[in-house]
This record gives structure tokens, sequence and C-alpha cells, in this order.
């Protein structure tokens, strides 16, 4: 990848600072005693040193927005002493002559963290983490991080926030399906947006969010882990919670918020048992809940809740899934044919059959009800990918390849004879 890079943050700029302190590391120190030598040594650093080394980092950072880049990566053995980036779904390195050290990219990360960050990164060997960059113009603009160890050093990976809210109308949702998502039409019950890593998950919830805080006088209290998005109180109050920073866990933030008058409460991640009961709790309470799941199907998200339940469980809480559940949106981010990428999605709807199938442990049904239930505004993701190759926004093969249950995506993709009329006779 061909980017101009300024001499002064070049990274052979970035080696000629490290440098120095590395003469000062003894040799015989591995892992993370090497990493917590290296602590002491930037401690003992002036703060113009420690602020023109994090200045000649940002400045990568900062190139994210031109060139459309949703993620950044150093770091580590992995990345060989060269910058990455991820553009419009692809992986590739910055282009240069210059290689930093694993050494040199240990130093040029510890110095992003504060004391106590780093301590959490000792004890856990990982680090979740917001970073913001101060602008003197316009919105500050915020990353979701994750430092780790690779081979005994570090790595780190920055996702770029977007601080613009895409339009609720952006997310196409059928007229049933918004109202089901505002705090207007529905006060309580549960709504999941789920998708693996990078689908554009806490993209579509800011939105859901973003459209409720410009519709309605309310309480919403976001819990992330961590906080991405920050949103400006329009018509609503609005809390971030930050897990690690304002709260010890998500469990921990969904039940004190039942005592702070909250509308609307939405948990970043059901990431464990005790999360996902404790959202099934607070929206039996008569709370409308948001969450995600890293599932790719709305019948996965479904059974993963279900799977997470001990057995002598799952009878009453399968009554109570189907007491609240209202809405699951699973959604992939597939490559266009413009070189970017669109929003493919599989929307459900729970509907009264839907709620049946989930009492009755009769969860296959509900591939069927997607199918059928057009008229509500339910779909497959195997029907939305055709709509986007029908629109010629993807190729045949990208369908195929993003489809939940590729024998049905080709069925639908080459109707049989049968098939067409079958649809002409209905």
């Amino acid at each position: 990848m061909n980017i101009e890079i300024k001499d002064q943050h070049s990274l052979k700029a970035i080696s000629g600072m490290i440098q120095p302190l590395l003469h000062q590391l003894p040799d015989t120190v591995r892992g993370i005693d090497l990493q917590r030598e290296m602590t002491s040594l930037i401690d003992q650093q002036p703060e113009e040193w420690k602020q023109q080394l994090t200045d000649k980092l940002e400045y990568y950072l900062n190139r994210m927005e031109p060139l459309e880049a949703s993620d950044i990566d150093l770091g580590g053995p992995g990345c060989i002493g060269r910058v990455w980036y991820r553009i419009h779904g692809d992986k590739n390195p910055v282009d240069t002559d210059y290689r930093l050290a694993k050494r040199e990219t240990d130093i040029l990360l510890l110095n992003l963290l504060m004391p106590r960050q780093r301590k959490k990164l000792f004890e856990q060997r990982n680090f979740d983490f917001s970073y913001t960059i101060a602008k003197s113009e316009g919105l500050d603009q915020r990353f979701r991080a994750n430092m780790y160890y690779d081979m005994e050093h570090l790595a780190l990976n920055m996702r770029r926030i977007d601080n613009v809210i895409r339009p609720f109308k952006g997310l196409e949702l059928h007229p049933e399906v918004a109202k089901a998502v505002s705090l207007k039409y529905f006060q309580y019950g549960l709504t999941l947006v789920t998708g693996i890593t990078g689908s554009g998950k806490s993209s579509t919830l800011d939105t859901i969010i973003d459209a409720n805080n410009r519709s309605m006088e309310a309480h919403i209290v976001i819990i992330a882990s961590p906080v991405e998005l920050v949103h400006e109180p329009i018509k609503s109050i609005i809390r971030h919670r930050e897990v690690g920073r304002d709260v010890t866990s998500f469990k921990n933030g969904a039940i004190q918020a039942l005592r702070q008058d909250p509308d609307v409460i939405m948990i970043g991640e059901l990431r464990d048992p005790e999360t996902i009961m404790t959202a099934l709790e607070i929206t039996d309470s008569g709370h409308k809940t948001f969450g995600t799941l890293h599932t790719s199907s709305a019948m996965e998200s479904i059974e993963r809740i279900m799977g997470e339940v001990p057995t002598d469980e799952q009878t009453r809480i399968r009554m109570r899934l189907a007491d609240v559940l209202t809405c699951v949106i699973s959604q992939k981010l597939v490559p266009s044919l413009d070189g970017k990428r669109v929003l493919a999605k599989e929307v459900l709807l729970v509907t009264p059959s839907v709620k049946a199938a989930i009492r009755n442990n009769n969860i296959g049904e509900i591939y069927q009800m997607l199918m059928e239930g057009g008229k509500m505004g339910m779909h497959t993701m195997e029907q939305d990918l055709k709509r986007l190759y029908e629109q010629g926004k993807i190729s045949e093969e990208t369908a195929l390849n993003y489809s939940n249950n590729k024998k049905r995506m080709h069925k639908l993709l080459n109707p049989s004879t049968m098939d067409k009329l079958n649809t002409m006779v209905g």
C-alpha cells in the first residue's frame, strides 16, 4: 500500500526516539518482565518525549479517516515491524523500507497507556480500552482498542469509531420493525443485533439509539466495553458507562441501571450466561433493552441463549425469552461491486407464531416463518443477499459466499421451473 509518510513521523524517526532506551534494557529479560523494565524507563522520560512519541503514533491513526480505513494493527512478530490498515475489508501493510524491531513497538505501545492500564494489561495479558484524539475543529476522533500479547511481545488493534451516525432510514427497516425498535411504540422488549466481529453491530445500535434520542423524552443507559460513539443528549438523558472504568461488569451495570430510572438499557455485549440472564430479567421487569451477540442468524441467536442456560433452567428461560424477545437483526458487511462494503441483514420480528415456536422448542420452524414473513418486514439472510444481487450491488459469488444456507441461496439465485410456478401460484 503506497501511502506518503512524512519524514518526521516515519518508522525510522520513531526508532530513533526509542533506540536510546533499548540500550538500557538487559538482554536476558523477556516477556512481561521485559515490559515492566520498559515501563520504568518510559516513566523516567520527560513529558515532552512521551508526547512526541504519542504524536508520531497518532499521525498513523489520523491517516485512517482519509484512507477510509476501519482498523490499524501494529506490534508483535505478526506485523513484521510494519503498520497495517484494513480498508473496505482488506488488510494490507504500509509500504516502507524501514521496519520497527519488536522491542521498539513494545515501547511505542506501552507509552500509550496510563499506569493503571499497564497494570491490567500485565495481569490479564490483554486489555480493552477506548482512545481519543482531541481535534481543534469538529468532533474528537475515538477508537476502540485492544492491546494483547503475540509471542511475548505487545500487539495492538485499533478500530476507528465513525463520528457520523447513519440515518435511521439507511437501515432500510420495514415500518413494523422500525416500530419494534422504537420506544415510542414498544416501551419494553429485548432487541438483539447480532453478527461476527466487524459486522457493524455497534453502528446499527448507535443508529437505533440516536433515533430514540431524537424522538422521545427518556433516559437511555449505555453499558459498553469500551464506550465507542458518545451520543449528545437531544430529547433524552444519555448515560455512557464503560466496563472497567465506570462499572465493574456488564451484569453489574445492568442491575445498577434498574435503580437509575431508565427507559432504555443498552448492554454492549451479552457475552456470558450471567449477563444474558440479567438482560432477560431487566426486560421482563418492563424495560426496553438492546444487546449484541456474536451470532450470524436469528435462529442461532435463540439457540445460543438457550445453550448458555443450565439444562434444568431451560424450560423457564425459554418461556421468558418468548415473552420478552421483540426483534433480532443479524447482519454482515459484504464486499460490494464498487470496492466497498454493503450491509446485508436477516430480520426476525417476534410474532405470536414465533413466540409459540420458542416456547415449544421448535426453533427449526422459525426459518420458514422468516421466509414467509415479508409483509411484517421479516426476511432471511439469503433473501436479503438476493435483493442486493438483483440491485446490482454484489456479485453472485459474494451472495453465495456470505449466505448462511448455501443450498437455499443457490436455489434463490437459480430457481427451477417448479419453483417459478410455485411463486406464480402463490
